[in-house]
């Protein structure tokens, strides 16, 4: 066995923060409170290892080239080794684990160890070199005092030319929520038994990756890690094409009051047009949040990269619930070389999509 050691890396929660804090009185109340928050982990942590809490790698699919991949997981202590479990879990459960702030991971890949380091959160969030052939891989994923977990990881072919961006709130996910409580309910309170999958979406999607064998699905996501584990049983629940998510972490950091949502999936829909360049992307979203401004602003820089963006219309209900429905008409009006399809299922967004060409 081979073992290689790496610098510590920064996961996307230390990464993508958001409106710095400029003056001196704020940024000394943001200490204040990072200090406190300092203080509130040091004491969830030394309740959690009290009660039997153990070291935990919880880890998430992630994706790749044949020269290297892209490792995603989280390291906490939870009440229940290995971490989510197959039976109904409540958003709430997942946020009693208390992550294990800059822990050492040893990444197996292939027979070599890549020694790697959490983030602030707990977060790994690493790109290391790999020769693998494409298709999907398990890794092997290790930190002191926890038990093995393994990662799937999707290796492009390197001639792909196809890829699938999709939101999950109210797009492949009905929601029918405030925004403001939406995201609490959805964390805090709602099992993923519960929710609902948006008509036609699962379909859709898997239309699209019969067509183009092998194309990678992002689900780009503002929701939590935490959640991770709830999200996945649920698109797999509700057949949705096997898929890696990127979601972020929520609160305040040593230099940010908040992390910006619309930051953190602009950045990684720039950073996958980076990776794949000679990938074209079906964006797929909602009306009833930023997905449209989101994307039409990677379209304006990247349309040769953009193969169409499909929005899920919001009911007139959801909409009010949602604070009102973006304008995508005159977005997708400044873009005409990039088809922009619009409907309220997935059924209507699959005939536009045939229409065009894209399925």
């Amino acid at each position: 066995m081979v073992t290689t050691s790496h610098k510590p890396q920064l996961g996307t929660s230390d990464r993508q923060d958001h409106r710095h804090v400029a003056d001196p009185p704020a940024r000394a109340l943001l200490n204040s409170v990072m200090h406190v928050a300092d203080a509130v982990h040091a004491l969830r942590s030394r309740i959690a290892s009290a009660t039997g809490a153990v070291p935990t790698v919880v880890a998430y699919r992630g994706y790749g080239t044949t020269k290297w991949v892209r490792v995603l997981a989280r390291v906490v202590l939870t009440g229940k080794s290995g971490g989510a479990t197959s039976g109904t879990v409540r958003g709430w459960q997942s946020f009693t684990s208390v992550p294990i702030r800059y822990s050492h991971v040893d990444v197996e890949i292939d027979g070599v160890t890549h020694s790697v380091q959490a983030d602030s959160g707990g977060l790994v969030d690493v790109v290391l070199e790999a020769s693998l052939p494409p298709g999907w891989h398990t890794i092997i994923l290790r930190s002191a005092s926890a038990a093995p977990a393994q990662a799937h990881i999707q290796i492009l072919e390197p001639e792909a030319t196809f890829g699938i961006v999709s939101d999950i709130d109210d797009t492949v996910m009905v929601t029918a929520l405030p925004r403001p409580l939406l995201a609490l309910w959805n964390t805090l309170v709602l099992s993923e038994r519960a929710r609902t999958p948006t008509p036609g979406m699962a379909v859709l999607l898997d239309r699209v990756v019969a067509q183009h064998p092998g194309a990678p699905v992002l689900y780009l996501s503002t929701g939590a890690w935490n959640v991770a584990p709830a999200l996945a049983r649920f698109l797999a629940r509700n057949l949705y094409p096997d898929g890696v998510l990127l979601l972020t972490d929520w609160g305040p950091t040593r230099r940010h009051w908040f992390r910006s949502g619309r930051e953190h999936k602009l950045g990684n829909l720039k950073r996958l047009a980076q990776e794949f360049p000679g990938v074209r992307w079906l964006l797929v979203g909602d009306d009833g949040q930023h997905d449209p401004e989101i994307y039409a602003e990677f379209v304006r820089t990247h349309a040769e990269q953009t193969a169409a963006v499909a929005i899920r219309q919001l009911s007139t209900g959801e909409a009010l619930l949602a604070g009102g429905r973006t304008h995508e008409g005159t977005l997708a009006s400044d873009h005409n070389a990039v088809p922009w399809v619009s409907a309220p299922d997935g059924a209507g967004l699959a005939k536009q999509l045939k229409d065009h060409g894209v399925l």
